[in-house]
């Protein structure tokens, strides 16, 4: 199949071959009074805001099933300043001002706990161009890129990267803003959409062949998922996430053991070089001589019964309330 990036995952595609399942983690808490009153905090107005809404939304539910004292919280609809009112916080606010270090750093200030990851890490997982930059520092592999402008040579950028590539904004998730290149005239429109995110925009190499997501919780690598659209010339964009229902899922991936290993000790080390903490997800792609290439970090991951973490996860023996459960039991020390 074809490159994707992704920041959150499909609610309503279907998984296509069974899972292997593993013993659940533990967690420290077992008692939902230690929780104190938590904002599940979603919504928001970024591009983003319907997936969060609905994250948030099944989140939120789960956690209530658990006895949890819990309520949502939409920063579109209520002063950020009420969440001194609570004692932690759930974040499931997709994109940015959830994700890109604004909600943690006001969180941080309040003294209120919260889930995932802090302030340097959302910030640099936000931004693409940074964290690649960051992980060909620490010798990690990913695409090759280029910034681009409206006075960008667009020609020069094919001489770099070759086609076809994708462009797209450096600061969004759930591929909103991306085009596939195929051919050198569809640079200009391709830019064109991506800047009208009001962002920077990036052209990334295109890589074929598999793409594969990393779910990692409490420092540990879960099982690889496989992705699969419908499409497979085309990339893992909106439509493939959101609103189509023959996307495929692969647990077991089939990576064989040392594979998949490698992919999971990379994606690890990928997660520690940007300082994230408590749980998130690791994109990548393995080209067609076997190579892994990192796509990106992705801090506050889709969280519904559908998407990629709880498939993960129930892999790992955890049903999607007690995942709920053990990502808050994060911020209890």
């Amino acid at each position: 199949m074809s490159q994707s990036s992704s920041s959150d995952t499909a609610t309503s595609n279907q998984a296509a071959q069974p899972m292997t399942t593993q013993k659940a983690p533990s967690s420290h808490v077992t008692d939902a009074s230690v929780f104190g009153r938590v904002a599940v905090v979603c919504g928001g107005d970024s591009n983003e805001r319907s997936v969060s809404l609905n994250s948030g939304a099944a989140v939120l539910k789960a956690l209530k099933s658990r006895g949890v004292d819990a309520v949502q919280f939409d920063p579109k609809e209520q002063a950020i300043t009420e969440l001194a009112n609570y004692d932690r916080v759930f974040n499931i606010l997709h994109g940015r001002g959830g994700e890109d270090g604004l909600l943690q750093g006001i969180l941080q200030w309040l003294n209120i706990p919260q889930t995932g990851s802090g302030v340097l890490a959302s910030a640099l997982g936000m931004d693409k161009v940074r964290t690649k930059q960051l992980w060909q520092g620490c010798g990690l592999s990913t695409a090759p890129f280029s910034l681009l402008t409206a006075d960008t040579d667009w020609q020069q950028v094919v001489n770099t990267l070759g086609l076809p590539l994708i462009v797209k904004p450096v600061h969004e998730g759930s591929s909103i803003g991306m085009t596939k290149v195929n051919h050198l005239d569809e640079l200009p429109l391709a830019y064109q959409t991506a800047a009208a995110c009001g962002d920077e925009v990036m052209a990334e190499r295109w890589i074929t062949g598999r793409e594969f997501t990393i779910v990692i919780i409490d420092d540990e690598a879960y099982p690889v998922i496989r992705l699969e659209p419908a499409d497979i010339t085309n990339f893992y964009d909106f439509e493939a996430k959101y609103n189509r229902n023959d996307t495929s899922y692969y647990i077991p991936c089939g990576l064989s053991d040392s594979e998949e290993q490698h992919l999971q000790a990379l994606s690890l080390a990928a997660f520690r070089a940007v300082d994230a903490k408590g749980w998130g997800r690791i994109d990548a792609m393995q080209d067609q001589q076997g190579n892994f290439w990192l796509l990106e970090v992705n801090t506050v991951p889709g969280m519904t019964s559908h998407s990629l973490v709880p498939m993960a996860a129930k892999a790992r023996g955890m049903d999607f309330e007690s995942l709920c459960w053990h990502i808050l039991a994060q911020t209890v020390q």
